[in-house]
């Protein structure tokens, strides 16, 4: 079977990378690239405010190509679709066939990217669409997942879920009028682990502010040493060396009881290997 050409469009966040997670699941299809816009003065993704170089690493560790349509902050309706076309353009001559979205339940979204690749040939997919929203959310923490909130809406929920981390203590503390993956825009996210990346992301959690009527948390790329596992040989990313920073390993259960050979780290591919023989009782 000949696998078709896709991009998955990126915000950063949880729901297109669960989107990209099913589409590579997909026989008949080749995800090659991660479509993005960032603003050109701040150099980030809008609303989601996640740098320009975290993008860069989830692209690398996801072994992606990483397109990018920069914007100018703010942005026009007109210069916004101007650009995309551009882009689209540029995934025609590549012969890209589908692009994928994280949308999942707004009809007028979903209706306005349908419009914009009508007369391209490329064909979109929304492989999160329709679903409960409560049931998906945990179906995304369950999957390995693991998210930081950067931008709340205060008129929605408490500006102190900035910057917390999107897990099951999060979905249980938000209020009830919520959408758990805020479809309705009441949070957004930076996915700093996820199925198909080579090793997590280590992050510095930075400062809190109010900008533009929204709470955004800063995160930044931690400063790490290099470490090499003892297990497979990888060299990865050790988050502890910095005072004041948090490894990613820290985001996974504890690996209880250590295996017996083990005298030092081990990268994200032997730990998890570890904690899923630790579940099935080996």
């Amino acid at each position: 079977m000949t696998r078709k050409k896709a991009w998955m469009s990126w915000s950063s966040g949880k729901d297109s990378a669960y989107a990209l997670h099913l589409l590579r699941q997909r026989p008949d299809i080749e995800v090659v690239g991660l479509l993005t816009t960032v603003t050109e003065e701040y150099r980030c993704v809008a609303m989601h405010a996640v740098r320009e170089d975290l993008l860069e690493r989830q692209a690398q560790l996801l072994g992606l190509e990483l397109i990018r349509v920069k914007l100018p902050s703010p942005c026009s309706n007109e210069i916004y679709e101007a650009r995309m076309k551009e882009a689209l353009a540029e995934a025609v001559s590549r012969n890209i066939s589908f692009i994928g979205f994280g949308d999942l339940f707004l009809e007028e979204i979903r209706l306005y990217r349908e419009k914009m690749l009508e007369s391209t040939g490329i064909a979109p997919l929304f492989p999160l669409w329709g679903r409960p929203t409560g049931g998906l959310a945990k179906e995304m923490i369950d999957s390995g997942i693991r998210a930081v909130i950067t931008c709340v809406d205060p008129r929605k929920m408490a500006k102190q879920f900035a910057g917390r981390d999107f897990d099951q203590a999060f979905l249980e503390e938000i209020p009830p009028e919520v959408d758990p993956c805020g479809e309705n825009g009441e949070f957004h996210t930076f996915v700093y682990d996820a199925p198909g990346f080579q090793n997590p992301i280590s992050l510095q959690r930075g400062e809190v502010v109010e900008r533009d009527g929204f709470i955004f948390a800063d995160v930044l790329r931690a400063s790490v040493g290099q470490k090499t596992c003892e297990r497979c040989g990888t060299v990865f990313s050790c988050g502890t060396s910095e005072p004041g920073t948090a490894c990613w390993c820290m985001s996974l259960p504890p690996l209880d009881p250590l295996p017996n050979d083990a005298k030092d780290c081990l990268c994200g591919a032997c730990l998890r290997s570890e904690l899923r023989k630790g579940e099935a009782g080996f």
